[in-house]
């Protein structure tokens, strides 16, 4: 009381006035304080553990993957060659083809296989990436192209393997046989295949780093 009057009503205003802003804040919709997380961007968090940077990177490596694999194609069926050899002192003609062995038959095949799942990846991500989407958008789709790339590595890294072992053995012939170096006369025949196989282990390569890409984003991942 001061001079005759009552200070109470003007404590009660006092008080009064938190609540009706925790009044205004609730017909609002907001809320905000320590107890009360952020909103908006905690999923797109979550369903991009990467940065932008690593998206580009993903969508490259499927791009290298497709050149690669589709050079390993092309120099391989381009692989036939005519010329003659002497065996014995009788000049014979040979005519070389990359479809005379079963090993090159199987590197054309999965490298044609691996061009088609790296185009069909690149459209995917590429079209992902400029709607500013997740390139990943769910573990499970992670884990379907993490499969996909295992196997075709495996299978790059066997028909790598095969036709590896049939250009050796055209180089250096057949011990204790009168059968010479075939590469000699068939220099262009053995060049597009080695070049092929260049390109087939580098796709290998690329797969498997695009499979490690994965894993990370597995290992960091929550939905």
């Amino acid at each position: 009381m001061m001079n005759g009057q009552k200070l109470a009503p003007a404590a009660e205003v006092a008080v009064q006035l938190p609540e009706s802003k925790v009044a205004a804040d609730n017909t609002s919709g907001t809320m905000s304080g320590p107890l009360v997380g952020v909103s908006g961007g905690g999923t797109t968090a979550a369903m991009r553990p990467f940065g932008r940077k690593a998206e580009v990177m993903h969508v490259l490596l499927r791009l290298l993957c497709m050149i690669t694999s589709v050079a390993a194609l092309s120099f391989m069926v381009t692989a036939q060659q005519s010329s003659t050899i002497s065996i014995y002192g009788f000049m014979l003609p040979v005519q070389s083809k990359w479809s005379f062995s079963h090993s090159f038959e199987y590197l054309v095949g999965v490298s044609a296989a691996v061009a088609a799942h790296s185009l069909l990846q690149l459209l995917i991500s590429m079209s992902r990436l400029l709607r500013k989407s997740p390139v990943i958008p769910s573990r499970s789709h992670a884990w379907l192209i993490f499969a996909g790339d295992q196997v075709f590595a495996y299978a790059m890294i066997s028909a790598g393997a095969a036709a590896s072992g049939v250009t050796n053995l055209n180089r250096t012939g057949i011990q204790h046989t009168a059968l010479p170096n075939f590469c000699k006369p068939l220099q262009s025949f053995c060049d597009h295949v080695a070049v092929s196989i260049f390109f087939t282990f580098t796709s290998c390569f690329l797969l498997a780093a695009s499979a490690v890409q994965e894993v990370m984003w597995l290992s960091r991942s929550k939905y």
